[in-house]
């Protein structure tokens, strides 16, 4: 379909959505993002809406592509839209030129905690942000997440995210972040709060992450799972296989002594192998 094809066929489309608006509504329509502001405003309320007429607002707003529409597009991520129309919007969002990377940093900062989750995804998966811009989300994500005393549903999910986040993005700023989040899982986790997997997510971040500090940390912990083996022979085979692991990724020597002693223990082979790829990967 041709730009001119594109562009008549939406002004139609419009044409149509706004005076059915105004036939139904009380008050005078002036744009699209008027409208849509309403929708949502409506949707909130628990009131039924025109899912034709908000697709329709926002596709004339990714067409008019003005950045100034960003508050307007994430409202409908806020909704309780059906999900066809949240991916629209966040289409829309991904496609509009304008500093979504500082817009969305903004959201995370100052929105409330579901808000700030919502954030945190749609820019984390967004196209338009760089390798750089998704590391600092995440990394503001991250650490926002501590800053709640209370417990909260969306700061916890976004705190796991945050740090699969940054394992996958190596963002090596959050190292001091990643240390922090390791030693609460490591917590929540003896206390039965939370399952194995969210301890192993820490490991692995601080793995991809960490620098000397994370290292120390993790030869600390290899070092007393290496006794705790040699007196009792049990260790969990998991978590012993991501330390060594995320030692190897670190590279960082102090974890030679702990790594080298696990070949005269009964661990199973393959963490003694392990053990013995992440010796070859430290740095002298």
């Amino acid at each position: 379909m041709s730009k001119r094809i594109r562009k008549t066929f939406l002004f139609v489309l419009i044409f149509f959505a706004l005076n059915f608006f105004v036939y139904s509504q009380d008050f005078t329509v002036t744009s699209p993002e008027y409208i849509l502001m309403e929708m949502n405003n409506a949707l909130k309320s628990g009131e039924r809406v025109n899912y034709g007429i908000v697709s329709a607002c926002i596709a004339a707003l990714m067409e008019q592509g003005d950045s100034s529409s960003y508050p307007v597009l994430f409202s409908v991520l806020c909704a309780g839209y059906p999900e066809i129309i949240t991916l629209e919007a966040v289409g829309a969002l991904d496609i509009i030129p304008g500093n979504l990377h500082l817009f969305l940093l903004d959201v995370i900062e100052n929105n409330p905690p579901i808000e700030k989750f919502i954030a945190f995804r749609t820019g984390i998966n967004s196209r338009q942000l760089t390798v750089s811009e998704r590391g600092q989300l995440a990394e503001l994500a991250l650490e926002l997440s501590f800053s709640y005393t209370e417990d909260n549903v969306d700061l916890n999910a976004m705190r796991y995210a945050a740090v699969i986040a940054l394992t996958r993005l190596n963002w090596k700023r959050a190292n001091p972040l990643a240390i922090r989040h390791y030693y609460r899982t490591q917590a929540d986790f003896m206390q039965g709060i939370i399952s194995k997997e969210r301890i192993i997510e820490a490991i692995e971040c601080l793995g991809a992450v960490g620098d000397t500090d994370a290292a120390l940390v993790l030869v600390l912990q290899l070092g007393l799972i290496n006794l705790r083996t040699e007196r009792t022979g049990a260790y969990d085979p998991e978590i012993t296989m991501a330390i060594v692991q995320a030692l190897g990724n670190i590279g960082d020597n102090a974890a030679f002594d702990n790594l080298l002693f696990t070949s005269n223990l009964s661990y199973d082979e393959d963490i003694t192998s392990a053990a013995a790829e992440a010796i070859a990967r430290l740095k002298w």
